[in-house]
């Protein structure tokens, strides 16, 4: 028998089987609470689920460098019938991960694309009048948010929510942006971080509590292959054309600047592979 025949079955087999197990029935893990005064990563979601799939950089940031990992639920979809429903699966997803959270709105910001931006402006200043409060009662040293071509009309909108907020800060205002993907792959992205076994199961399950969503389209089961995928692109993209494949099963991409001056700049020359022995809050010292 061709071996590979028995690789693709089983990949298939196991999707299968795991579209039918319990979604959003887990207990919380037992953490190690985050330490007073401990610096502070925030992800900008721009949907409940985000935080579960493009999360995997915060997730090491909460469980190796201790960060205190807060999600913003910028929009709570735009549903409103699903709104309030969205953020009780939200809460319950960052309780399981071990995320803060934070509502910017009794319903989330409203409205968040280019074209609000383009033809609304008294709309779009003050949800980011909003945004910038966070950035100012913060004072983050890592935020997470879309990069400008995630295809879905409210990523885009989330990153240059964030952008504009970024820009209205003070001169001497300064962190790290960790630009995710997820609908449209980055041309880009200068990281790739390797995601252990337990901490993607850590992600799968908890993208389960998004009960709603998962059950329209089951793309908790899926979050593997993508992160596998990730490594096949990230070994060319971030570790340079034709280099040497890392030991990495699974990984996550980013795009990482320095905010400073009231400007992106890079952290780093060239590209960064981060394993999974290490700590990835050494990146944001």
């Amino acid at each position: 028998m061709n071996p590979y025949e028995k690789v693709v079955s089983e990949f298939s087999r196991l999707l299968k089987e795991a579209k039918g197990y319990p979604l959003g029935q887990f207990e919380p893990m037992v953490r190690r609470e985050t330490p007073p005064g401990a610096p502070s990563a925030l992800f900008f979601a721009p949907h409940p689920d985000d935080e579960c799939i493009s999360g995997g950089l915060a997730v090491r940031l909460r469980r190796e460098a201790r960060m205190n990992v807060i999600n913003v639920a910028v929009t709570q979809g735009s549903r409103k019938e699903r709104q309030a429903e969205r953020f009780h699966e939200l809460e319950k997803a960052c309780r399981y991960l071990g995320f803060g959270l934070l509502a910017t709105g009794p319903n989330g910001l409203e409205r968040i694309n280019l074209k609000t931006r383009e033809r609304d402006p008294r709309h779009w200043a003050a949800c980011v009048k909003i945004i910038a409060d966070i950035l100012a009662q913060h004072r983050p040293r890592v935020i997470f948010f879309p990069h400008d071509e995630d295809w879905n009309s409210t990523h885009i909108g989330t990153h240059f929510l964030v952008m504009d907020a970024l820009k209205s800060m003070p001169a001497d205002f300064e962190t790290c942006l960790a630009e995710t993907e997820f609908w449209g792959q980055m041309d880009d992205p200068n990281l790739m971080v390797e995601i252990s076994n337990e901490d993607l199961a850590e992600m799968v399950t908890a993208t389960t509590f998004h009960v709603g969503e998962v059950n329209r389209n089951p793309y908790h089961a899926l979050l593997p292959a993508w992160m596998m995928d990730n490594v096949r692109r990230g070994t060319e993209l971030v570790g340079g054309q034709g280099g040497p494949a890392p030991d990495f099963t699974f990984a996550a991409l980013y795009r990482l600047r320095r905010w400073k001056g009231g400007r992106a700049i890079p952290m780093f020359e060239g590209g960064m592979q981060f394993a999974k022995g290490a700590n990835v809050g050494d990146l944001f010292r």
